[in-house]
């Protein structure tokens, strides 16, 4: 999806740029702490807060940390450089609302999901609701995501125009530069939410996923102590607890 978000390095998390090798679990698990990498440019599951980083996706990661007894050194970076750097070992793990698709899978490794979602459109009064009526307009989407992916896949549409932040699509809808964004299907709520003024509405998902945290190709261990914290937050209510936080819903897959 994106490029360093210029917060990062405004606040300190320039080092997200330097190298960072990827560990083993017993590695992590004696250093006490895990690197893991997120975006900070896609409320509500990662952004800053100021200098801090926070949202959906960052409460997880430092409940699951805390569920293995370690601390998250926290890394920020443009999405589309994530899966990248995991593969070039400079994190441990990244977390930024990945979905599990063959491509990516072919290059690393995810953990069972923490939540569901899909891409859905977002439009403003009088536009496109429907994929089949994206046909003949003008579709904005972020940059080197699945809802990218989808967007070239709708028959007829005049042009997809991708963006480096999810942000710069949505407010390219509200000036009308495009005629529909398509985005997480929570964001999509969120933005409609925050932006009353501006008149967005929501449509149909284009497709259904599965968003997983994403780990080195072969780290299996890592990835299986990962899956063990995420189902034991899911059996005591704190993955539950955590998506009504952000959503006033569960947002946590049912099966």
């Amino acid at each position: 999806m994106r490029v360093i978000h210029s917060l990062a390095v405004a606040f300190g998390l320039a080092c997200a740029v330097l190298p960072a090798q990827a560990r083993d679990w017993a590695t992590i698990k004696q250093s006490g702490s895990i690197v893991v990498a997120s975006e900070g440019a896609y409320a509500p599951f990662n952004y800053f807060q100021g200098s801090t980083l926070t949202g959906y996706e960052i409460d997880v990661m430092n409940a699951m940390a805390a569920k293995l007894g370690l601390k998250v050194e926290w890394r920020a970076l443009g999405f589309d450089a994530l899966i990248a750097s995991i593969r070039q070992d400079r994190f441990d793990a990244a977390i930024a609302s990945h979905g599990i698709t063959e491509e990516r899978q072919k290059s690393v490794d995810f953990t069972n999901p923490h939540y569901c979602s899909g891409g859905q459109i977002v439009t403003k009064a009088g536009g496109p609701t429907k994929g089949s009526e994206l046909a003949n307009k003008v579709i904005g989407v972020q940059l080197a995501t699945t809802y990218a992916d989808a967007a070239k896949k709708v028959t007829g549409a005049k042009e997809v125009k991708t963006f480096p932040k999810d942000t710069d699509a949505q407010q390219a809808l509200i000036s009308g530069r495009v005629d529909a964004w398509v985005t997480d299907r929570f964001v999509a709520k969120s933005a409609v939410e925050k932006n009353a003024s501006a008149g967005l509405k929501t449509g149909e998902l284009l497709f259904v996923e599965r968003i997983a945290t994403v780990v080195r190709k072969g780290n299996n261990e890592l990835r299986d102590q990962l899956n063990k914290a995420l189902a034991e937050l899911k059996a005591d209510g704190t993955l539950k607890k955590i998506s009504e936080k952000y959503f006033k819903e569960d947002i946590t897959c049912q099966n």
